[in-house]
């Protein structure tokens, strides 16, 4: 066999803002992770202990805190997308994996840095991530009524049903979404398995705080970048788009019940 001759042209060069980008091979880690395991995790008391300026240096001085929260939120390419369509907002990705958390983190900086230094004049400073399990202390960061959206794109499918506890979506978790999501606020989920759509569609509308609300409502409402971004912006998306699978949404707004 005769060997391929080696080109004699250098690889194309990387422009400055992809040099400063983490480059994921190095942050191998396992789809998923077990949310019931204790994985040594430090947690703020409450969310009046948490320092927002630790995570948004130049906007949390303002007084701002969080309104956006992806839960589970992979390799941030949901914020990543969001963050210059809402540069007054501030996002916060939630995500259990110490490699993943660790490569939205690098990838929130080297945006940071590429962006000054090219003077676009948009930083991405109005995302953050921390490494957390949600499903256990999502109270513990954002008080009552402070979150005006949370995603839930793609979650673990569980597809065992002795497994389905650990499922995002529960009677139990979502008193806490109700909690941390203020009136108006909306919960976006999105799946390419069938059956995790009817189960997280049919919990929602059973709470009696969430009601359903169509994509065709959302993009009246302006929300239509939001919804573009759900479909399209993360890496699970772009998988199940690239195979040629069906994604499966479901929107629910928070409302208030009135108690006289």
């Amino acid at each position: 066999m005769t060997k391929r001759k080696r080109s004699s042209n250098p690889p194309p060069e990387r422009d400055d803002a992809q040099k400063l980008l983490p480059q994921k091979r190095f942050y191998r880690q396992r789809a998923h992770a077990n949310p019931f395991s204790d994985h040594a995790l430090d947690y703020p008391k409450s969310p009046e202990h948490v320092d927002w300026r630790v995570h948004y240096p130049r906007l949390a001085a303002e007084g701002k805190k969080p309104e956006f929260a992806d839960i589970g939120c992979g390799f941030g390419g949901l914020l990543i997308s969001l963050a210059p369509l809402y540069p007054d907002t501030l996002m916060l990705g939630m995500e259990i994996r110490v490699q993943v958390s660790q490569y939205v983190q690098d990838r929130i900086k080297g945006y940071r840095v590429a962006h000054d230094t090219e003077g676009k004049g948009f930083h991405y400073q109005n995302v953050s991530i921390v490494r957390a399990n949600a499903m256990k202390f999502l109270p513990n960061f954002f008080a009552k009524a402070s979150l005006s959206a949370l995603f839930f794109l793609f979650p673990d499918p569980h597809f065992k049903s002795r497994k389905h506890k650990a499922r995002i979506i529960s009677p139990t978790l979502l008193a806490e979404y109700a909690y941390v999501l203020r009136p108006g606020g909306i919960v976006y989920t999105i799946t390419d398995v069938k059956d995790l759509h009817e189960w997280m569609k049919s919990h929602l509308q059973n709470f009696p705080l969430f009601e359903p609300v169509s994509e065709e409502d959302l993009r009246a409402e302006g929300k239509g970048d939001i919804v573009d971004a759900v479909r399209n912006s993360t890496e699970e998306g772009k998988k199940v788009e690239r195979n040629k699978g069906e994604k499966w949404l479901a929107c629910f707004r928070r409302i208030e019940i009135s108690r006289d």
